[in-house]
């Protein structure tokens, strides 16, 4: 299996973020990418190569162009307004209800319009960061239009929290969508299998409407996880989409007894659908000793799921999300792919 990857993720470095209340050490930081990047070369899943550039239309695609300007601008427009001792840009204000959302005004005011939570730090090389990895998943989808059977993009930042027009939960460009679109454009019908801790909000968004693209997602009960607002079960689809978006969620203490029933149920439903290809978002937060989550899947655990996914007998397309036990990391996401192989 290919894996795609690029080192310009690096540059995105944010040294804080916000949460509960204080500003503390950043959990979305280079060394995820890197401790599975040596991991796979330690195991020697494939060859890990470099992405090929894509065009801004790609983006443009999926993406409000707003949302895009802003991002490209943010971190310099942060710098003119508090200067470059500012660690990262974070929005202080929105516009909450009965409250007009001007696209105009400040850095600011814009930061506050386009991000719906203060999750996504931006520092001097998260857009850079954010753009490359868009063409890490493109490149890994043109693979498997190619005739790969599989293919990784080891995306950072992750994407799926972003949306049309919003941004946060350490996601600015939401590269499994990206993903998608390019493939439906060409021709392939694609689903979406989400296993985050974290319910994919701006995928679910983006396609919610649509009949061309299923999304499924496995995640905790926005009851009482991120992002709160959305992921419930009764979101089944809107219009043509009716019937086209899957929500499972599942309760706090959640281990591989209870996630296998969801992740059986999810890959039948995805089989029922007939895809050309089937786009995994990889988030690794499942893992019991994560910081930010509450399942309680063990390493081996990943080993049964990606034996499980190569049920789906499709080509898979794994995007990078999210997953904050850095000793671990590597290992997990190891186990998917390597178990995934040899299934």
């Amino acid at each position: 299996m290919k894996t795609f990857y690029s080192p310009v993720h690096l540059d995105h470095d944010p040294k804080v973020q916000f949460e509960g209340g204080h500003l503390l050490p950043a959990v979305e930081i280079p060394v995820r990418a890197e401790k599975v990047r040596v991991a796979l070369q330690s195991r020697r899943i494939g060859p890990i190569v470099p992405p090929t550039p894509f065009a801004d239309d790609t983006i443009l695609a999926v993406h409000d162009p707003e949302l895009v300007n802003l991002l490209a601008e943010a971190w310099d427009e942060w710098v003119k307004r508090y200067g470059k001792s500012a660690p990262v840009a974070i929005p202080s204000a929105w516009p909450a209800h009965n409250m007009p959302d001007s696209h105009k005004g400040d850095i600011e005011a814009r930061l506050g319009r386009y991000a719906f939570s203060c999750d996504a730090p931006i520092a001097s090389g998260t857009w850079a960061a954010a753009r490359e990895a868009v063409n890490v998943a493109l490149s890994a989808a043109a693979a498997i239009k190619d005739g790969e059977k599989s293919a990784f993009a080891l995306t950072r930042p992750p994407g799926h929290h972003a949306a049309f027009d919003v941004f946060g939960g350490f996601c600015y460009l939401n590269n499994a969508a990206i993903a998608a679109e390019w493939l439906v454009k060409a021709g392939i019908k694609p689903a979406i299998l989400d296993v985050d801790y974290h319910h994919g909000n701006g995928t679910q968004s983006i396609f919610y409407k649509r009949a061309d693209v299923f999304f499924c997602s496995i995640h905790a009960d926005p009851n009482f996880a991120y992002p709160h607002y959305i992921g419930f079960a009764d979101e089944r689809g809107e219009g043509d989409g009716e019937g086209y978006n899957l929500n499972l969620p599942l309760p706090n203490g959640t281990d591989w007894t209870r996630y296998e029933e969801a992740l059986k149920f999810a890959i039948g439903a995805i089989k029922h659908m007939g895809p050309d290809v089937v786009i995994v978002s990889l988030g690794l937060d499942t893992y019991f000793e994560d910081p930010i989550a509450g399942f309680r899947l063990k390493a081996a655990d990943y080993q049964r799921m990606g034996a499980a996914l190569a049920d789906l007998h499709k080509p898979v397309l794994f995007v990078m999300e999210g997953g904050y036990c850095f000793d671990a990391l590597g290992e997990l996401v190891v186990n998917v792919l390597e178990s995934f192989q040899g299934a």
